[in-house]
């Protein structure tokens, strides 16, 4: 074996022990993280929601999950936050998810917006 081919043999291990490393960390940093991430869950139902307070963290990363159990299509919506997520009917497993990487600390309201009469849901970041 040539002095070239041993160096590119060694550099080629170096490598793939870098990328295996990389790799390890990035997978292992996000298990975590999605561990550590606060989740809640908001039910919809033919214009009926459940609850209609929430208590969030503010400055911290969270996720909701938002089920829709009704027969109609339902709107998770907040002109301030500039968000918004249609729901399908009786949608499925696993929910749909939001993740709010940040709330300032405060009362937030969210609505139903294909169902105007439905009560505004507040999240409360504290």
């Amino acid at each position: 074996m040539t002095l070239r081919n041993r160096v590119v043999n060694q550099f080629n291990k170096l490598l793939a022990t870098a990328l295996l490393i990389a790799a390890g960390a990035m997978t292992g940093g996000n298990a975590a993280n999605a561990d550590d991430t606060p989740t809640f869950s908001i039910e919809f139902h033919d214009g009926q929601i459940t609850p209609l307070q929430l208590n969030v963290p503010a400055n911290k990363r969270f996720r909701i999950e938002l089920h829709n159990t009704g027969k109609t299509a339902a709107e998770f919506e907040s002109s301030e936050l500039h968000l918004e997520k249609v729901l399908a009917p009786n949608n499925p497993t696993p929910a749909p998810v939001i993740v709010i990487r940040s709330l300032d600390p405060g009362d937030h309201i969210f609505f139903d917006d294909l169902h105007e009469d439905a009560p505004k849901i507040h999240l409360i970041a504290k």
